[in-house]
C-alpha cells in the first residue's frame, strides 16, 4: 500500500477513534460509530443498494483542505456509499465520480438545530414547507436540521410526533429531526419523555412566552428538566418572561402605539435576561442540563456566564439576526419594520459584539438560524394595524453559513475550525448525533460541503444563488459576503453540484437522535446515579 494511503488510514482512524467518544445509548441507528467500516474493505467492497433503492455510489473528492472543528489539514476524501471511507494524501482508488476540490474548503455539512417549517402560528403557517426550506438550506451548505414538533396543549406528545413525521417524511432535501416542544405536562404523562427519547426525540423545548399558548409555569419546566436529567435528555429554553411582555404590549396598544417597532419595545432585554436567570436556576435545582434557544443580548449573557461559573451545565445559541443587524431595522419605511419582528426582537447594536465575545470565549455554543419565514404579503401584514399581530419570525436558513463564515472567519473573530464547531459540530455534539453527523471521519455520514472561501456575493431576494427560501423578502438583503458553498453531499449523494441543486425531494432521512452529547455529558451521568435528597 503506497505511504500516503497508509498516512490517510492512520489520520483516519484517530480522527474516528477520537470522534467516536460518547457515541451510545438509545435512539442511535445501528453502525454509525465512527471506524465501523475499515478503509480498506470500504474500497474493495462489493456494490450494495442504499435503503431508498438508489444504487451507492462511490465520490473522491481530491486537493481539498480539510476542516473540522479540531483539525486542519489537506488530503482527499473517499465516500463508498453513504459514508466516508478513506482519508489520505494523494489517493488513487476507483471512483465513479472524481471531485477536484483544489482551492475550496472541504466542511462537514452544517447542522441547524432551530427550524421551523410547517409552523402553525398567530393564524397562519410558516411559508417554507419540508421540501423548499431544506432545498434551501441544502444550497446554502446545510446537510440536517433539527426542526419542532408542536405538542398542543393538553394532548399527548407520541400523537403530537406522528403529525410532524407526516408532514416532513418523503420530502426533505436533507436528513432532519426533531425536538418536541412542550405545553404542558402533567404527572400521567411525564413517561412520554422517555417513549420520545426511544423514538429518537431527545431534546424538548419549553417557553416562558406566549401566555395561555405555549407559555409553560415554572413548576411544569422543573419537572420536565428533571426528567431529561434522569433520562440523559435536554430541555431546550425560550427564555423570556412572558408574563410581564403581555403587560407591555397591553400598555402600548392603550397608548395608540401600533407600529412594528414596539415589538422591540415591549421585550426589552432585562426580561430575557429575567428569563434566562429563572431557567438556569430551575435547571441547576434539577440537576439537569439546559440549553438556552436564540440568545440575543448581553444581559442574558451575563446570566448565563454567571450560571456556568457557578457549575450550572448550561449551554447556549445564538443566530446571526442579532450578530448582524439591529434595532435601527425597525425603523425602515412604511411598514417594511415588520420583516424583523422577531422574538427576542432586535437589539441595539452594541450588543452584537458581546455575542461575538460570547461566540470567542465559548460561552456560547451554537449559532442557529430560528428560521421561521412569514411573507410580508397577506402574512405580516395581518399585524399593519396592531404590532402583536404580526406573525414573529424572519428567514436564514440559505445564508447562515455564509454570513457566519464572511463575520466570523474573514472578520478575524475566530477561526475556521470555530466555525465549523459552531455552525455543524456543536449541534452535532450536544444533540446527540456526533460523530454520524458534524465531522468528517471514516464511517460518519458522508454530509460534505466543499466550499469557496474566496468566492464572493451579494445577497438578495433577486438573485436565484443566494435566495431560494419561499418567502417575498431576505432579512440580509445587499449584505455583501465572501464565501459560498459550491458543492454539497449528504450521505454521499451530490445534491448541490456547481451551484445548482441536483436532488430531489425525499433524499432527506430521520435522523433518530442518541442522548444528550454535550460537554456536560460525564457530569450530568454522574448526576443521574445519586438521590435527590
Amino acid at each position: 500500500m503506497p505511504e500516503e494511503v497508509r498516512h490517510g488510514e492512520r489520520r483516519a482512524a484517530r480522527i474516528g477513534k477520537r470522534s467516536a467518544d460518547g457515541d451510545s445509548g438509545y435512539g442511535r441507528e445501528g453502525g454509525t460509530r465512527a471506524g465501523r467500516h475499515g478503509a480498506a474493505g470500504a474500497v474493495a467492497g462489493a456494490a450494495r443498494r442504499g435503503t431508498d433503492g438508489d444504487a451507492w455510489m462511490s465520490v473522491l473528492i481530491k486537493n481539498g483542505r480539510i476542516v473540522t472543528a479540531a483539525d486542519d489539514y489537506r488530503a482527499d476524501v473517499f465516500i463508498q456509499g453513504e459514508t466516508v471511507a478513506l482519508i489520505g494524501r494523494n489517493l488513487v482508488v476507483p471512483a465513479d465520480r472524481v471531485i477536484d476540490a483544489a482551492g475550496r474548503l472541504v466542511i462537514p455539512g452544517g447542522v441547524d438545530p432551530h427550524t421551523h417549517h410547517q409552523m402553525p402560528f398567530g393564524g397562519t403557517e410558516t411559508s417554507d414547507t419540508f421540501e423548499t426550506g431544506t432545498r434551501a438550506a441544502v444550497h446554502g451548505g446545510t446537510t440536517c436540521i433539527v426542526d419542532f414538533a408542536i405538542q398542543t396543549r393538553g394532548t399527548s406528545t407520541i400523537e403530537c410526533l406522528d403529525a410532524w413525521h407526516a408532514k416532513a417524511a418523503g420530502r426533505t432535501a436533507i436528513d432532519y429531526a426533531f425536538h418536541m416542544i412542550i405545553t404542558d405536562l402533567p404527572d400521567h404523562r411525564v413517561p412520554e419523555m422517555r417513549r420520545l427519547a426511544d423514538e429518537g426525540v431527545t431534546s424538548y423545548k419549553m417557553f416562558m412566552a406566549y401566555p395561555g399558548v405555549m407559555l409553560s409555569d415554572d413548576g411544569t419546566i422543573f419537572r420536565a428538566m428533571r426528567k431529561a436529567g434522569e433520562d440523559g435528555t435536554l430541555v431546550c429554553m425560550h427564555a423570556e418572561n412572558g408574563i410581564v411582555i403581555d403587560e407591555l404590549v397591553k400598555i402600548a396598544l392603550a397608548e395608540g402605539h401600533i407600529e412594528p417597532k414596539y415589538h422591540a419595545l415591549t421585550r426589552p432585554t432585562r426580561l430575557e435576561a429575567e428569563g434566562a436567570h429563572r431557567a438556569l436556576a430551575i435547571a441547576e435545582v434539577a440537576r439537569s442540563p439546559v440549553y438556552i434557544v436564540h440568545l440575543s443580548c448581553h444581559d442574558a449573557l451575563v446570566e448565563l456566564r454567571r450560571a456556568q461559573e457557578r457549575g450550572v451545565m448550561a449551554h447556549a445559541e445564538t443566530c446571526p439576526q442579532y450578530l448582524l443587524l439591529d434595532v435601527d431595522a425597525y425603523d425602515e419605511p412604511g411598514f417594511d419594520g415588520a420583516k424583523y419582528v422577531l422574538t427576542p426582537p432586535l437589539r441595539e447594536k452594541w450588543n452584537q459584539e458581546e455575542l461575538w465575545r460570547g461566540l470567542r470565549a465559548r460561552d456560547l455554543d451554537v449559532i442557529s438560524t430560528d428560521h421561521c419565514p412569514f411573507c410580508m404579503r397577506e402574512q405580516k401584514e395581518l399585524g399593519r394595524d396592531d404590532f402583536s399581530r404580526i406573525p414573529n419570525g424572519g428567514p436564514g436558513i440559505e445564508n447562515r453559513m455564509s454570513l457566519i463564515f464572511h463575520h466570523g472567519v474573514n472578520a478575524g473573530r475566530f477561526d475556521v475550525n470555530r466555525f465549523v464547531e459552531v455552525t455543524s459540530t456543536g449541534p452535532a455534539r450536544i444533540f446527540g448525533m456526533f460523530p454520524r453527523k458534524g465531522t468528517i471521519a471514516v464511517g460518519s455520514d458522508a454530509d460534505i460541503v466543499i466550499f469557496d472561501p474566496e468566492r464572493e456575493v451579494t445577497i438578495s431576494r433577486h438573485d436565484p444563488r443566494t435566495h431560494h427560501m419561499n418567502i417575498d423578502y431576505s432579512a440580509y438583503e445587499g449584505f455583501k459576503v465572501r464565501g459560498y458553498t459550491e458543492t454539497v453531499l449528504s450521505r454521499g449523494k451530490v445534491v448541490i453540484d456547481q451551484g445548482e441543486y441536483v436532488g430531489r425531494p425525499g433524499d432527506g432521512r430521520f435522523v433518530k437522535r442518541g442522548p444528550y452529547g454535550g460537554a456536560y455529558a460525564p457530569l450530568a451521568a454522574s448526576t443521574r446515579s445519586s438521590t435527590y435528597f
